[in-house]
């Protein structure tokens, strides 16, 4: 076991320092693309203009012949684009796989310069962070890199969630960790063959009324990844790092997608994957504070002073925790709104309303 005195050192001579606080840039959409596929790679400028984050793939999705077309076809996309304030990180393939070394070795010394994270998928424990965490150091030494890559896992194995807490605190390079709700439901034998969202025999009912079981009862469609959401929050939380929720399947769906992303917003994620250019918005819209969600966070915050004691506003009760939420919510908006003009604007004009 390592001194926590030596926690933020270098692992490898000549590797940048580790940065000792995660920068929370806005990341509400995760947008997954093929660098492999030239159709894809021709969208990418456009697509780096809508998104937080553009992430080439190299994993699942694309095949076994393709993963070194993938991995060539990333090196040209980041040396060839200017990406300005969006993102460019990987999904590089399993630990465990015959493409991961070379995955590593080639994206670091090619482009590390033009990466900002690398994430890697079937996370099982913090052996797996420390595995990465050694080789991007040596690999950054060897390319004479200034600031080190980051690290976020996917949350898609029992043992990962049993072990997300350890994940979550294994090296100062971790950035977030995402849910992987299809491998996951795999590793833990659910029968489901749903990527992401409810499942309509996983229900409650209400009780029967008489002697009559059957009819006049109700049921309601509950949430298979609440638990395991919750949790890595938690994880994420305790140890500096942010929480996303993974991938929604279902594309045609945007009603049920939009819910998914919504009830992981609300537990605590800071954004999601997007698989399709139609859920870009709907990451945008519903990881963004609603208006007046933001302009009732920041009457709260001005009626409040210096934050302790409590007072009446529209007849409810706010006290100092009612401030700690409020801010949340007002914090987010301000680092949304520095970058996206009609956000600023909107919050802006709820705010005056209300303020009025």
């Amino acid at each position: 076991m390592r001194s926590p005195k030596d926690f933020f050192a270098p692992l490898a001579v000549g590797a940048p320092e580790p940065v000792r606080q995660i920068p929370v840039l806005p990341s509400r959409m995760i947008h997954f693309f093929d660098p492999g596929n030239e159709k894809m790679a021709g969208k990418v400028p456009e697509l780096a203009k809508k998104v937080d984050v553009l992430l080439g793939n190299l994993e699942d999705a694309v095949k076994a012949d393709r993963k070194v077309a993938a991995r060539e076809g990333l090196v040209r996309i980041a040396k060839a684009n200017d990406f300005g304030g969006t993102q460019l990180w990987t999904r590089i393939n399993s630990l465990d796989s015959p493409w991961a070394l070379d995955d590593l070795i080639t994206l670091v010394t090619e482009i590390g310069d033009r990466l900002d994270v690398v994430m890697v998928p079937k996370v099982e424990g913090a052996q797996d962070i420390h595995y990465v965490d050694r080789l991007l150091a040596q690999l950054e030494a060897r390319a004479g890199l200034g600031r080190p890559l980051l690290v976020h896992a996917i949350l898609e194995t029992a043992s990962g969630v049993a072990n997300v807490e350890e994940i979550a605190g294994a090296s100062p390079r971790m950035q977030g960790i995402s849910l992987g709700p299809a491998d996951l439901a795999a590793s833990r034998r659910m029968k489901t063959t749903r990527v992401g969202g409810g499942h309509p025999g996983y229900l409650v009912r209400t009780d029967p009324v008489g002697d009559d079981l059957h009819t006049g009862r109700t049921t309601y469609q509950q949430d298979l990844w609440h638990y395991t959401v919750a949790r890595m929050v938690d994880a994420c939380v305790l140890h500096g790092i942010l929480p996303y929720y993974g991938p929604f399947g279902d594309i045609r769906d945007v009603v049920a997608c939009e819910d998914q992303f919504r009830n992981a917003f609300l537990l605590g994620c800071v954004g999601a994957w997007s698989l399709h250019p139609a859920q870009i918005d709907i990451a945008r819209k519903v990881f963004s504070p609603a208006p007046e969600d933001v302009a009732w966070a920041r009457k709260v915050i001005a009626a409040m002073g210096d934050g302790t004691g409590a007072v009446m506003i529209d007849g409810k009760m706010q006290d100092d925790a009612s401030v700690k939420q409020c801010r949340v919510v007002a914090e987010l908006a301000d680092a949304l709104a520095a970058n996206d003009p009609e956000l600023a604007e909107a919050y802006d004009a709820a705010t005056k309303e209300v303020l009025s």
